[in-house]
């Protein structure tokens, strides 16, 4: 992959797409090439059966700091197609996506990461959406799954004044999952992905397309859009494996063909 390249992909460990946002001279602003790139990686973890969780993280010591307000007025908003931002903050992605964030995750960048599944962070990391000091919307994402994320009161201190929130805090608030020292975000995004991996690819991404289909959902409905993609699951030979390893008090044996069968 070229250095040069908005975006670098790479594959660290089997079933692991590794997506690096690679602007580091920016902090990995998003302009349109970025966002088309990143689309790009994203559809492919999607499409390919082989690959069962992304990771997204940046170059250079930083996530990203936003939309690039140099490219802004001729490009306008890095969206792409009806998937939002980057291809990711409107899109159902079907397979689990970590963020990985060190130094700043801003504006833009933080919507990314709050459209992921699962966050680590530096400890010296911080999070913030100071569109409004820009005379702009958090329009994609940050208005609407902040305040949902985090307590009210604090999603508003954010989303009003334009307030960092650092990394600790965030854990603290439940919005980062794992916090790392300085330099071992994606460390620590591995090690996740490596637990997710444990278990079963189609219990695992079933479970997160429930998730996203039903959020909002009063519970009669969120059973009607549920039990026809969950009925399935129960029927593979994984459930199967996985009842037989638990009564044998082994670890499972997953197959990875029906995975990808369901994923489509």
């Amino acid at each position: 992959m070229d250095s040069q390249d908005p975006v670098q992909v790479a594959e660290p460990h089997p079933g692991v797409l590794l997506i690096t946002l690679n602007r580091p001279h920016v902090r990995n602003a998003i302009d349109r090439a970025l966002a088309h790139a990143v689309d790009g990686a994203l559809n492919r973890l999607d499409a390919d059966p082989r690959l069962n969780v992304g990771i997204l993280t940046g170059a250079g010591g930083h996530f990203c700091s936003g939309m690039d307000l140099r490219a802004f007025p001729t490009e306008g908003v890095p969206v792409v197609a009806d998937r939002g931002l980057a291809g990711l903050t409107r899109a159902r992605r079907r397979k689990p996506l970590i963020a990985a964030v060190e130094g700043a995750a801003v504006a833009g960048d933080f919507e990314l990461a709050l459209a992921c599944d699962l966050i680590t962070a530096a400890d010296t990391a911080f999070f913030a959406l100071p569109k409004v000091a820009r005379g702009l919307i958090a329009a994609e994402g940050g208005a609407i799954r902040l305040p949902r994320r985090i307590p009210y009161h604090v999603a508003m201190e954010m989303l009003l004044t334009a307030t960092p929130l650092p990394a600790p805090d965030a854990a603290r608030y439940g919005l980062v999952n794992q916090l790392a020292p300085e330099g071992q975000a994606l460390d620590a995004a591995l090690a996740l992905a490596h637990r997710v991996q444990a278990h079963s690819r189609e219990a695992v991404h079933v479970t997160k397309q429930i998730v996203q289909n039903t959020r909002g959902l009063d519970d009669h409905a969120a059973y009607t859009v549920q039990d026809p993609l969950s009925t399935p699951v129960f029927m593979t030979t994984n459930a199967t494996e996985g009842a037989h390893a638990f009564t044998e008090k082994r670890p499972p044996a997953w197959h990875g063909t029906e995975a990808g069968q369901l994923d489509r």
